[in-house]
């Protein structure tokens, strides 16, 4: 199995910053920390991780 390719947002800017990384797997979205990538992924399904994505962009999320 292929390392998955992550990729982190534009809006990270240079200096690294707070930043979800995500990468596509087959059936699946996974999404990792990027300051602790060690720590593990979740995955999630594309209808999931689409519905946070607009969630997080309407700031709609309640804690």
């Amino acid at each position: 199995m292929e390392s998955p390719l992550w990729r982190r947002s534009s809006y990270t800017g240079s200096n690294g910053g707070n930043c979800v990384e995500l990468a596509r797997a087959p059936r699946t979205v996974l999404a990792r920390d990027s300051k602790h990538p060690h720590r593990g992924h979740l995955t999630l399904t594309p209808h999931t991780s689409r519905s946070l994505l607009t969630a997080i962009k309407s700031n709609t999320l309640n804690p």
